[in-house]
């Protein structure tokens, strides 16, 4: 696996990871609703029970037909095939889950009502597959033979050291395999400001001669900005230093209860802080900004508050990577998420005074249960095993908290859609238009990303007031913005023109083979004015090193 994209909006998350993921396993008023659905169609509840009854005999007679797909990694153990015993059980698993989802297909439901059926049901299926099973699983008993039942007492530790702290999930990576400051965040600089809220690093360079043009980069705000970072090779920081940019990025601080008040002003004015440390340091009058995720809101906003209130002409390009403004969804997740959740996840934050990231981790792995809870399950508890030793697992392991204030801008804002439109959302006093920001812009998206669908984030673009150039890598949320520069397996489509519809720009847009990161480093080279000597030393006078990256906040847990 070399990605983390899951399936849920922001607003999603940040409601379960304050409520609970509990919640989504009680249907609640959707489930009385498929019942009563059920008894007014009782043909159709009747017609999908004798076609599962029909199939159930075939499979005892051994003349079904059912069987996993070759790309289900769940019974890739030739004895789910061989057995004719495991090949039944497995026969019977998925024959219960065609007629489990089809019967929800069947019925009328409302769409909000369907769609969280769905997404029950779907996780239903999940959870029972037979290799999930400790009595049924061939890879357990092979394990057990292999090890001399020393599977099972390793299996039994890591499930105990698991589940005795949050996020009661299966380890997905080895804790031992990496270290920051040693393994990941490893590219040469120095902290040369530090405030309550941020650390701001300034990168050494690596070439004779840089850009005269800085660029300041934007992390998110859950999680730690390393993912931008990781192991040399797979580093973009790391990849434009080598390009002759002037690169700094923020390193937020992990908040507690201390700093339950910092909201969207609060960080847009260190957005705007960190912005003009940039600019003394290196005494050009304007700069690049680079944000991803939740940091692209801050920074558009930041962006967009300096343009109405001081005039931002200093903004050299606003670069966005899997960056939503536009939140509207009509899926089975637009439909898990209303007022009433909303207010009592942002009501339990508030009490605490941040959003624990280890209730974030929680949802992340359950939005994706396959590949993110049972996968793990039976690596680590059935066969034993250790979880692998991988830098973007590893990061997402490393989770932050976020400022109950924050949490809750973030929910109302993404409920309401409010940066959809002019003046929906207040920052400072100010109301934001995205319009006002008329700089250029490179903005990434991803098509396999459901955490920020690659088609919100073109419509978002088109909300921008400057000209833009948009990309769409073949990755999901994470594997996009970690693209390296010899993926040869990876491409991306790319245009200038922002102004068809998502479906249009995507037939006429030229396709590249590779990673997106050259063809930034080239725009945004074109954009950075010319070649100067590398300054000799970080900082400068008032802006002095502090110590070496990657700092102390990142460290923080």
């Amino acid at each position: 696996m070399t990605d983390l994209d899951v399936s849920a909006p922001p607003d999603l998350i940040l409601t379960e990871a304050t409520t609970g993921i509990a919640r989504r396993f009680l249907p609640g008023r959707p489930g009385l609703s498929l019942l009563l659905a059920m008894a007014r169609r009782p043909r159709r509840v009747a017609n999908r029970a004798a076609t599962l009854g029909a199939e159930l005999t075939r499979i005892a007679a051994g003349s079904s037909t059912v069987a996993p797909s070759s790309r289900d990694k769940r019974f890739a153990d030739p004895a789910w095939t061989g057995n004719p015993l495991l090949r039944r059980v497995v026969q019977v698993y998925l024959a219960a889950g065609i007629a489990a989802e089809g019967l929800v297909q069947d019925l009328p439901l409302e769409w909000q009502d369907a769609e969280r059926i769905k997404f029950l049901t779907t996780n239903l299926v999940e959870a029972l597959a037979p290799s999930n099973n400790p009595l049924l699983s061939p890879v357990a008993w092979k394990a057990i033979i292999d090890t001399g039942g020393g599977n099972l007492r390793t299996g039994a530790q890591q499930l105990i050291s698991d589940f005795s702290h949050a996020p009661f999930i299966p380890s997905m990576v080895d804790q031992s395999a990496f270290r920051v400051g040693s393994d990941l965040g490893i590219t040469p600089g120095a902290v040369v400001l530090r405030t309550p809220m941020f650390e701001l690093i300034q990168y050494r360079p690596q070439t004779e001669t840089v850009r005269t043009v800085p660029l300041l980069i934007i992390p998110p705000t859950i999680n730690k900005f390393y993912v931008l970072d990781l192991a040399p090779g797979r580093s973009l920081i790391e990849y434009l230093v080598g390009q002759g940019q002037q690169v700094f990025v923020v390193s937020w601080r992990n908040p507690d209860a201390r700093h339950s008040k910092w909201g969207f002003d609060a960080y847009v004015e260190a957005v705007t802080g960190a912005f003009d440390a940039v600019d003394e340091i290196t005494g050009h009058s304007t700069a690049h900004v680079l944000a991803a995720c939740s940091g692209g809101l801050l920074a558009a906003m930041a962006a967009a508050y300096r343009a109405e209130t001081a005039g931002f002409d200093r903004l050299a390009s606003l670069d966005l990577l899997v960056t939503m403004f536009d939140q509207a969804r009509e899926d089975a997740f637009g439909a898990m998420v209303d007022e009433q959740a909303a207010a009592a996840a942002i009501a339990r934050s508030r009490r605490q005074g941040y959003l624990d990231g280890k209730q974030l981790a929680a949802v992340f792995a359950w939005l994706r249960p396959r590949d993110l809870v049972w996968n793990y399950w039976v690596n680590n508890y059935l066969q034993g095993r250790k979880p692998p030793a991988f830098d973007i697992l590893f990061w997402n392991a490393d989770t932050t908290r976020m400022p109950a204030k924050l949490h809750r801008d973030f929910l109302d804002t993404a409920l309401g859609n409010k940066l959809a439109r002019p003046g929906g959302v207040t920052v400072l006093g100010t109301e934001i238009d995205l319009k006002r920001i008329t700089a250029d812009s490179y903005v990434v998206a991803g098509s396999a990303d459901h955490l920020c669908p690659w088609t919100n984030c073109y419509r978002s673009s088109q909300m921008l007031g400057g000209k833009v150039r948009f990309v769409l890598s073949t990755n999901g949320h994470i594997a996009a913005l970690v693209n390296p520069s010899d993926n040869h397996k990876s491409s991306y489509r790319v245009s200038d023109d922002n102004s068809l519809d998502p479906e249009a720009w995507q037939r006429t847009a030229t396709t590249e083979q590779g990673s997106w990161w050259p063809d930034f480093a080239q725009w945004l080279g074109d954009r950075s004015g010319e070649l100067v000597p590398a300054p000799a030393h970080l900082g400068n006078a008032r802006f002095q090193p502090i110590e070496a990256a990657p700092g102390s906040y990142v460290l923080d847990r």
